[in-house]
């Protein structure tokens, strides 16, 4: 594949989160698992997304772990629902891309095989003796997405156990253990307006095999995956360099970063599994579609600056802005 072809795959296949020309907090979910057409093609016809950048966003993801295992985190009460998530992701798998993943039951356990990767191993569902990692690094490294467990307990749910290596401006080993409401305590405007609160409820009522999915995005500056709160010394600069820096490098250097989040009701262990899937579109290629760059010109004008504050673009959005009218044939 050439890199044109790359660039005309990666903006055919990019999950553009902007229905509209303004944009505010919502629970904005919807049932997973069917297409979304796009005016430059489409996204979400299944569940867990395999491209193109399969291989090399897994080795990010093992050097990551390698350099801080703590991004993987399984607290001892969630070690059932680890298993539980492997298995339903492997189910997944093999229902969605046969012709490269399965998954057979046998008399003594169960038979995974991953072509893509090699992979062809027997294990016990339950004995970590079977495998050659905990249940969710095991399957982590096999797929592109994030994955939180939340447990479901005292009428709260709780960000008990995960494996996140991508995360935008956050850290899952801060807020291993807290309450979902905990978690999304510093949005602004989301509590006043009753939107967390709806979103838990929801969640709540999730029945087991029951599968939603949502959109949310920010700006992230050089098509970094990591951008998590234990690595912002690496890449918190990253914002001033580009604000100060050549409006004319702002199109290949900061890019619209959009994660499609799954949430999934796990049948056996009754927790809720959360899949976060990032994707990276640099604003130069954004605007090679004429109706996304004047709409997400339009989404950054209106955004309000609280907003603008938490999501972290403070610094980028006016660059962002400025190259769009100015190279991205963007009429204000």
């Amino acid at each position: 594949m050439t890199s044109t072809d790359s660039r005309a795959d990666h903006i055919t296949r990019f999950p553009f989160p902007f229905p509209r020309d303004r944009y505010r907090y919502s629970t904005n979910v919807e049932p997973a698992g069917h297409r979304t057409d796009t005016v430059a093609g489409s996204w979400g016809d299944t569940r867990i997304a395999i491209d193109a950048d399969y291989h090399r966003e897994l080795a990010e993801r093992e050097r990551i772990l390698a350099e801080d295992p703590s991004r993987h985190q399984c607290l001892s009460h969630m070690v059932p629902a680890a298993w539980d998530a492997m298995l339903t992701l492997m189910r997944t798998l093999a229902d969605e891309y046969p012709h490269t993943m399965t998954l057979e039951r046998r008399a003594d356990g169960w038979f995974w095989k991953n072509d893509l990767l090699g992979i062809e191993h027997s294990f016990v569902f339950g004995d970590l003796d079977t495998l050659p990692a905990p249940p969710l690094m095991y399957i982590c490294g096999q797929i592109q997405e994030d994955v939180v467990l939340l447990d479901q307990r005292d009428g709260e749910l709780w960000g008990d156990a995960g494996l996140v290596t991508f995360a935008a401006d956050w850290s899952f080993g801060f807020d291993v253990g807290m309450s979902f409401l905990e978690i999304h305590g510093p949005v602004p405007r989301v509590h006043s307006e009753k939107i967390i609160t709806r979103a838990h409820n929801f969640l709540m009522r999730l029945e087991p095999g029951q599968s939603y999915r949502r959109t949310n995005w920010t700006l992230t500056v050089d098509g970094k995956l990591d951008t998590s709160t234990e690595t912002y010394p690496q890449w918190g600069k990253d914002r001033r360099t580009l604000a100060d820096g050549p409006l004319d490098e702002v199109g290949d250097r900061l890019f619209l970063r959009t994660e499609v989040q799954h949430l999934i009701r796990l049948a056996h262990s009754g927790v809720v599994m959360f899949l976060i899937r990032t994707y990276l579109l640099p604003l130069r290629d954004v605007a090679a579609v004429p109706e996304w760059g004047g709409r997400l010109y339009r989404v950054l004008e209106d955004l309000p600056v609280d907003m603008a504050e938490y999501k972290g673009i403070s610094r980028t959005r006016e660059p962002a802005m400025r190259w769009l009218l100015t190279h991205g044939n963007v009429e204000p």
